[in-house]
């Protein structure tokens, strides 16, 4: 069902994208979205991890530098069945973690120390076989596109508004007086904020996937609850040296919070209760969950 929601998240904000840029510049505006859409997205995806690790200041490591992580992430992709990614620890004191890559042959993994220090190994195998899940499922790629595709349709409403300003007005083509067209008005105001909200239920959808394959992989969805517990928990004391809202979508836990009903409309991450509600059942045998 995550995967199928995903699908249909992902066709809702492209058909919004598409017409938002068919209403506001025809048939033409159409075709210019798709297009910078397209170009964008392609740009992202393929520097995107080089970007994102470099923001972090993530050094990669090797074996005899992080034995103990170099082990677990070998035996989780051995387990996936997925090659190994590289291994990088950046400097945080705030735990948290993420994984990034075009694909499986160019995919990394990155901890901060502060999550090294925090978690159990069975702890932080869960974490890890989390993002492995994410992985596994291209899900850099979907974030990637839910991001770009949101992201061009509000620089569209952007441009619409001061075309509205300084252009006289755009003619709205279902009204024969000319004008603005109410319609329109709507749609510029409206439609990055819809953008935003299904991009970010797409988020959310992948972190309950990610969970779930982390729950089949390693065997153990408590160990993943009591990291997500400490990790939240963490977060209330400890504020990220590195982290940025841009990016958030990317971690294994929201660290600027989404607890609160209105945040966790706009959070990147489900809130701590429906995730730990969701591998309780899988605990319990109520969820059958797959890698």
């Amino acid at each position: 069902m995550n995967y199928l929601k995903t699908f249909l998240l992902m066709l809702t904000l492209m058909v919004l994208c598409v017409y938002a840029g068919q209403r506001i510049g025809g048939q033409n505006g159409a075709i210019m979205m798709f297009a910078f859409a397209a170009i964008m997205n392609v740009g992202t995806y393929w520097f995107s991890d080089k970007a994102v690790i470099a923001m972090h200041r993530a050094r990669e490591v090797t074996a005899r530098e992080a034995p103990a992580l170099h082990r677990s992430v070998l035996k989780l992709s051995q387990l996936g069945n997925i090659p190994m990614p590289r291994v990088y620890i950046y400097e945080d004191d705030s735990p948290n973690a993420f994984a990034t890559g075009r694909n499986m042959n160019h995919a990394a993994v990155a901890c901060s120390t502060g999550i090294l220090e925090l978690l159990s190994p069975a702890e932080l195998e869960g974490v890890l076989a989390h993002e492995l899940s994410h992985i596994k499922h291209y899900d850099m790629l979907i974030g990637t596109v839910a991001a770009v595709t949101a992201g061009g349709l509000m620089m569209l409403s952007h441009m619409a508004r001061w075309a509205m300003i300084f252009g006289g007005g755009m003619r709205d083509r279902d009204d024969d007086r000319g004008g603005n067209g109410l319609s329109q008005i709507a749609l510029i105001l409206l439609a990055p904020i819809a953008a935003s909200i299904i991009q970010l239920m797409i988020s959310r959808s992948r972190e309950f996937a990610a969970d779930e394959g982390s729950a089949a992989l390693t065997g153990d969805p408590a160990a993943l609850v009591r990291a997500l517990r400490k990790i939240h928990g963490a977060h209330e004391e400890v504020a990220s040296e590195t982290a940025t809202p841009a990016v958030a979508h990317m971690y294994i836990a929201n660290p600027f919070g989404s607890e609160g009903l209105l945040a966790s409309l706009f959070s990147t991450h489900p809130t701590l209760a429906k995730r730990v509600n969701r591998l309780e059942k899988i605990s319990e045998g109520r969820i059958r969950p797959s890698f």
